[in-house]
């Protein structure tokens, strides 16, 4: 007997993820865009990460415009973590109609219940049936 999450992370729809961009396409990006010469965005970049790493430890967060907030977050074993609150902003940028351009698996999914997916999965597995 299938369980009813094995049927949703089959069916559910997922964002196919292409490859990372790294430091070095994003400087050649931004240089591209701006004109700003590579190693001086190079230098920025990595002074960013490091105030980020600053502030945070003195138990500051950080907002980059556009980008989010970063904010030092501790767990029950006293591990310091950072969490990342994004920017309003991104998110509607990614959802306005027709700005994403990336490959979406199970598109035709996108609306659907959880019980249709229940649904889906129960008709394709006979065998294996979620209850």
């Amino acid at each position: 007997m299938a369980k009813k999450i094995q049927a949703i992370n089959k069916y559910c729809p997922k964002v196919k993820l292409g490859k990372t961009v790294q430091m070095k396409e994003l400087v050649e990006y931004i240089s591209d865009r701006t004109g700003l010469n590579k190693g001086d965005i190079q230098m920025a970049l990595s002074e960013m990460s490091s105030a980020v790493k600053f502030f945070n430890k003195r138990g500051e967060g950080v907002k980059l415009e556009g980008l989010g907030i970063y904010q030092p977050t501790i767990d029950l074993e006293g591990n310091i973590s950072v969490r990342h609150r994004l920017d309003m902003d991104v998110e509607s940028a990614l959802n306005a109609k027709g700005a994403y351009t990336g490959e979406i698996e199970n598109r035709d999914n996108i609306g659907k219940t959880s019980e249709q997916l229940v649904e889906l999965w129960n008709k394709e597995n006979p065998q294996d049936l979620v209850s």
